[in-house]
């Protein structure tokens, strides 16, 4: 099927355009057409008023739609999770399991390979380009609202579970204090991304991760040791080292404007990514869910345990986005790329995700700039009106 794209506020991953349309054909992006009026044989979307930006990319998804990806079954599970953040603007995602039994992670593994098998299709499951495994080889004295008795040491069989290339996209959070470096480098030389979260690492325990691979720092403030005077710790590190990404939740809760504004002045630009923590309340009537047998609330955006403790987040990628422009006052075009093209460099996917061009994939999502809702996505050029 041929669609032109007409009408919207082109953001292309690069700059706004205005007056041209965007040809999509089976499934890519054919062309970036100066003059729409002279294209024939495709079947139109009128995107008055909305702009037309890469569909977002999002590397820690808990869960959505009421499921968690702990306890998700079946592939409806999974697709319900996929269909909750696709209304949302989310085209591409990481499904992520917070540390759970290794029975569990074995679970989710032949899920994502099923989830798999579906690429491709008219299927929200084809936004799922891999997992995330955050845990459970995590430090108990940042855990979080993860569950103690289940941080253990990797196993033998974890680097073949881990790193298994049916997976598509490998992301593990580690605590590089608590695995180590060779268990880094074993994982990175498996083609595995390896981020450091909910550590209590020093400065000189993420220099050594750091060099045997690590790629990337997980929700960045969070459950890690913070900057101080003589001990950088685990932020201090973090926003030192030029050649690595932090994901950043941007719900307002998580982190102080502050604080996020002068992490994004620290960080070469392109290495500060939005991801959402997104819990099962997201896309969801019911605003409370449970994990670990305890009951989360998300209230006026923000999911805790009775006791206050943060428990993951009730955002949406368009909320990040929105807050982005609105609480860290940084461009539009900027918080987009945030939102899709840097978390694709980060995935090593930025030669098919995250800008819109000839070739690339026609993933895309339409939004109203105005209210931040989602109008239009475009899934491998499959689209859904929301």
């Amino acid at each position: 099927m041929k669609q032109l794209l007409l009408h919207a506020r082109l953001f292309d991953g690069h700059q706004f355009h205005a007056g041209k349309a965007v040809s999509v054909e089976e499934g890519r992006i054919a062309a970036i057409v100066d003059n729409p009026s002279q294209v024939g044989g495709h079947e139109t979307h009128d995107l008055t008023g909305l702009v037309l930006a890469p569909g977002f990319v999002d590397i820690q998804v808990n869960g959505g739609g009421g499921v968690m990806l702990n306890g998700a079954t079946d592939l409806k599970g999974l697709e319900q999770i996929a269909e909750a953040h696709r209304q949302f603007g989310t085209t591409s995602m990481l499904p992520t399991l917070i540390s759970d039994r290794w029975e569990a992670m074995v679970h989710v593994a032949e899920l994502i390979k099923q989830a798999h098998r579906h690429w491709g299709e008219n299927s929200s499951l084809s936004t799922i380009k891999g997992v995330h495994f955050e845990g459970p080889y995590l430090n108990p004295l940042r855990k979080g609202v993860h569950q103690e008795t289940l941080f253990r040491k990797p196993e033998e069989l974890a680097l073949d579970l881990l790193t298994h290339p049916d997976l598509g996209v490998r992301l593990i959070t580690v605590a590089p204090e608590k695995v180590g470096p060779t268990f880094i480098r074993d994982l990175v030389s498996n083609g595995a991304l390896v981020s450091a979260g909910h550590s209590a690492a020093s400065y000189q325990d993420i220099a050594q991760a750091l060099r045997a691979g690590l790629r990337g720092f997980t929700h960045l403030f969070n459950a890690m040791t913070e900057m101080g005077s003589r001990e950088p710790g685990v932020v201090g590190a973090a926003l030192d080292d030029e050649e690595t990404w932090c994901g950043m939740i941007v719900d307002g809760f998580h982190i102080h404007p502050a604080s996020m504004r002068t992490a994004i002045r620290a960080k070469p630009r392109g290495k500060v990514i939005l991801v959402t923590d997104a819990m099962a309340s997201v896309g969801s009537e019911d605003k409370s869910f449970t994990l670990y047998g305890k009951t989360i609330f998300a209230r006026d955006g923000k999911c805790q345990l009775a006791d206050g403790t943060l428990a993951g987040s009730d955002l949406s990628m368009i909320g990040a986005v929105r807050n982005v422009v609105e609480l860290l006052n940084l461009p539009l075009s900027e918080a987009l790329r945030m939102a899709s093209k840097y978390p694709a460099s980060f995935m090593r996917m930025d030669t098919s995700l995250g800008t819109i061009a000839p070739g690339y994939a026609a993933d895309l999502v339409a939004f109203d700039p105005t209210s931040w809702q989602v109008r239009h996505t475009w899934v491998n050029g499959f689209h859904r009106a929301h």
